[in-house]
């Protein structure tokens, strides 16, 4: 095992980094604690920590002071009944010189996969001079989970699907700065291919038959592995119906018992308390979001109807039947899905005549943001709707701007 494990840090030295397109996501490194991304599958975490490693390189850190593990590696299959110990025994073995004199970078891939991997991070971080970044997704152990196995010696990231910018980087497009009208055109393009696309970077570039398939098994391997494996659950066909009545109705209010109504409609058996424990495990394994309306009572919030989002509009796209979603859904979960990058706490707001506002950012010790989304204020009746709801909620949040996202210009 011990050669195992020196041939495979030597095949990283020599290996070509394929960083991608450079992720907008700042991480940063607290002394004596790991740095954890967490996210939905297949939306870049490792490509993620490539271009980290291809940073410290830039700067003038040796390749040798990288370590670098994906636990995935069959090859490491024997290392989950052999102590882990071996991992250091076999890096310092190549590089004795580094031992207590130089900073290494440890990056580990699939964490989960090696049995007893807390203790040893645990002990990698209080005994020797290192960085540690940790990966991991699987139906053992979700990324979310492995940040709460650190809990007090882990800072954790998340990492979602592109956004609208980093399409635009991996276009080669730019977008800052005072905008040509040529260049404003070619940006209202590459929406348009976003629109159709989505974020999740295997997808770019692929026909449309070819993006529906991947979606449709990057769907299927969510529900399965992160949900059906991990939770071991008995009846599988109950979360697989759940989730394709959730991905038609994204962007629509819902409560546990007209979900609960719902399955024990198509013939299962589920009760309200597993019902919210599927809801809650999608939101674990970042497939869907529920967002709850904005109230000083919680008691209030947790009973009024809530609203689901998905992680990416255009796998909606893929996996639902289209008969109940449309466009105007789909910008909303755009808008959804941009929103919650940067803020945790997203609400919706019914004024107290009863009109809805889509979303309301709350996150304590920041400014509170109303955001209205519509896909069209052309008519007149639906911009004076759209701006009095806003209007009221303004005034009785006591805020002096807010925002309508729009697809169509009036």
């Amino acid at each position: 095992m011990l050669d195992t494990l020196k041939e495979l840090i030597l095949d990283f030295q020599e290996m070509h980094l394929k960083a991608g397109v450079p992720r907008r996501v700042l991480v940063s490194t607290i002394p004596g604690k790991a740095t954890v991304c967490i996210g939905v599958r297949r939306c870049g975490k490792s490509t993620f920590m490539f271009q980290i490693m291809k940073q410290l390189l830039d700067s003038g850190v040796s390749r040798n002071n990288i370590l670098y593990l994906n636990f995935f590696d069959d090859r490491l299959h024997r290392l989950q009944q052999e102590n882990p110990r071996l991992i250091l025994e076999a890096y310092f073995s190549l590089y004795p010189e580094k031992k207590n004199t130089e900073k290494v970078y440890c990056f580990f891939d699939e964490i989960q996969m090696l049995p007893g991997w807390e203790r040893f991070v645990d002990r990698l971080m209080r005994t020797e001079e290192c960085e540690v970044y940790l990966t991991g997704s699987s139906a053992r152990m979700l990324s979310k989970e492995i940040a709460t196995e650190m809990r007090g010696r882990a800072l954790s990231w998340e990492m979602f699907p592109f956004s609208f910018r980093e399409f635009l980087d991996f276009k080669g497009i730019e977008s800052s700065g005072v905008l040509s009208s040529k260049r404003r055109f070619t940006i209202q393009h590459a929406f348009g291919e976003f629109w159709e696309s989505g974020g999740f970077p295997e997808v770019l570039g692929l026909d449309r038959w070819a993006r529906v398939k991947v979606h449709q098994e990057y769907f299927q391997t969510m529900l399965f592995r992160d949900l059906v494996e991990r939770h071991d659950i008995a009846h599988p066909k109950a979360v697989t119906d759940l989730a394709h009545w959730l991905a038609d109705n994204a962007a629509s209010l819902y409560s546990i018992n007209n979900l609960t109504g719902y399955l024990k409609s198509l013939g299962h058996k589920a009760p309200k308390s597993a019902v919210a424990d599927y809801l809650e495990w999608f939101q674990d394994a970042y497939v869907f979001f529920t967002v709850r309306l904005f109230d000083a009572s919680l008691a209030r919030s947790n009973t009024n109807p809530k609203k689901i989002y998905a992680i990416d509009h255009a796998l909606v796209r893929s996996v639902s039947s289209g008969v109940l979603i449309n466009s105007g859904h789909l910008l909303e979960n755009l808008v959804f899905a941009a929103l919650r990058r940067v803020e945790p706490e997203i609400f919706y707001y019914k004024t107290k005549s009863g009109r809805e506002v889509d979303f309301l950012t709350a996150r304590r010790g920041t400014s509170r943001r109303l955001v209205q989304v519509c896909e069209s204020l052309a008519t007149p009746e639906t911009r004076q709707r759209e701006i009095t709801a806003l209007g009221e909620a303004m005034a009785e949040l006591k805020l002096t701007q807010s925002c309508i996202v729009t697809r169509v210009s009036f």
